[in-house]
Formats: C-alpha cells, sequence, structure tokens
C-alpha cells in the first residue's frame, strides 16, 4: 500500500507532452529515466497510460494504430513515459508500419535510460506470436521488462486465471521478464494503483 501511495503521489505532479519522435536521432537528449509501455495494436495502452496519469495525455482510439510515433510525456522532474506505437495490426501503409516497427525495434535495443517496458497483453487473448518476439527481442538486449494484462474485466474470472498463470510460466523462461504479471481494467481501475506503485518502485531502484 505504501508503494501505491507514493506511485499516486508521483503521477499527481505535472505531466506534459515532450515530444513526437519518428526516428532515433530526435529522441530527448534531457538524461532522464524512461519507462516505456508497448503492446499490440488495440490491446487499450492508451487508455491505461490515462487511467495512470489520470488525464487524457495519450489519445485513445478504436482504431487500431492510431499511435505513429514514440511519445514522450514528461512526468514532473522525475522521468520520461514513453508511449511506443502499437505493433501487429494498424491501419496503416505497409511501409509506415515497416518503419513504426525499425523505430521500436532501435529505441528498445539501444537505449541507456530505458528503465522498464512494460509489455501489455490483452488478458482475452494472451500472449501471441508477436508479442514473443518482442520478448526475445528484448531478452537479447537486457531490457528488463513486467507484463500487464489488460482488459481483465472483459473476460471471466476463470478464463482469467487461466491466462494470467499461462503467461507467468511463460514468463519464467524468458531472461528479462519481471516475475510479477500485473492484472489491470482501464475501465474499472483495477490494478491501476498497483502499477503506478511498479513505477515508483523502478524509479527508486536507480
Amino acid at each position: 500500500m505504501a508503494f501505491e501511495t507514493k506511485g499516486k503521489e508521483l503521477f499527481s505532479t505535472d505531466i506534459s507532452f515532450a515530444r513526437g519522435v519518428r526516428c532515433v536521432e530526435d529522441l530527448p537528449l534531457l538524461r532522464l529515466p524512461e519507462i516505456a509501455f508497448a503492446g499490440r495494436s488495440n490491446v487499450g495502452k492508451s487508455s491505461l497510460i490515462n487511467a495512470l496519469s489520470g488525464k487524457p495525455i495519450a489519445r485513445a482510439s478504436n482504431t487500431p494504430g492510431r499511435t505513429q510515433e514514440l511519445n514522450f510525456f514528461q512526468v514532473g522532474k522525475k522521468f520520461f513515459l514513453v508511449d511506443l506505437p502499437g505493433y501487429g495490426f494498424a491501419a496503416a501503409p505497409k511501409k509506415l508500419v515497416e518503419t513504426w516497427t525499425r523505430l521500436i525495434h532501435d529505441y528498445l535495443r539501444g537505449r541507456q535510460q530505458l528503465k522498464r517496458v512494460f509489455l501489455l497483453i490483452d488478458s482475452r487473448h494472451g500472449l501471441k506470436k508477436v508479442d514473443r518476439d518482442i520478448m526475445v527481442m528484448l531478452d537479447r538486449s537486457a531490457v528488463t521488462y513486467q507484463i500487464v494484462l489488460t482488459k481483465a474485466d472483459k473476460i471471466k474470472k476463470s478464463e482469467l486465471e487461466k491466462v494470467y498463470q499461462e503467461t507467468v510460466d511463460e514468463g519464467k523462461t524468458h531472461v528479462a521478464c519481471y516475475p510479477e504479471i500485473l492484472m489491470t481494467s482501464s475501465q474499472s481501475g483495477l490494478g491501476v494503483a498497483q502499477l503506478r506503485g511498479e513505477v515508483y518502485k523502478v524509479l527508486e531502484e536507480l
């Protein structure tokens, strides 16, 4: 509970859009720690980021693929929250999607300020091949990531427990995967306070 309280305080400060990045040369020079959120298109990433911040900073849409660049939000003077383009399906030309994919991979592989990636997985579908590909890349890059199940209010409790256990078991086979899996819902608020607390703990470890 203490970490959740600290996490709430962390996100209660000013949060402002810093910049959108379409190529690695445009990444911020300000050397604040960075916490990134990644996931398949339509995983509910923007909605969860907005729930975390308590304000509509990320553009939520029913159309997958609307986030078309790395969006950096500065949280007080503490860190950058990085909203990555959704991978997988996107309602955009193939070449543009390939450009986003390269940008995501380049960022995740080579950013020293990146302290953790929260990898969002739709609890209705579980891990897919494209998620596993990202996990392998993060393993190879030694980037610590933590899986967050989204839309946990959209499926039956028994199905959620099954997906949760399968995700925990598979996470154990990946060297860079943080062992604790979080369950969240941006609509009901499930797990949002816990996720804020996790962000606080990551920053305090620096």
